[in-house]
């Protein structure tokens, strides 16, 4: 299984960017998926994830500024982030998570750099 990330760059403040993730090779049942990101010296963060049921969660520091999605084909995920600003600089990571019943894995990607500044 790989997971990648694209659509990361340099944007200024109030600039806007779309992620994208794509999982391929053999997943039995992705039971959740999203984005985390991780700045340098920072713990990584959860940014939004959408879990069973299609229950999306944001951190309250994108809350209204960031959109998690699903594409329409399998395991595609894309995070559009507008009104960006400085703190938002990191490496933004995808993860998606099989379950085969008994036991489940998170398969993450190499991460995207976003970088806000002017």
């Amino acid at each position: 299984v790989q997971v990648d990330e694209s659509g990361g760059g340099l944007v200024q403040p109030g600039g806007s960017l779309r992620l994208s993730c794509v999982g391929s090779g053999d997943i039995f049942r992705n039971v959740a998926s999203g984005w985390y990101r991780q700045a340098p010296g920072k713990q990584r963060e959860l940014v939004a994830e959408v879990t069973s049921g299609d229950k999306i969660d944001y951190s309250d520091s994108v809350k209204g500024r960031f959109a998690l999605s699903r594409g329409s084909a399998k395991n595609v995920l894309y995070l559009q982030m507008n009104n960006l600003q400085p703190e938002d600089t990191a490496v933004y990571l995808c993860y998606i998570r099989d379950n085969w019943g008994v036991a489940e894995y998170d398969y993450w990607g190499q991460g995207t750099q976003v970088t806000v500044s002017s």
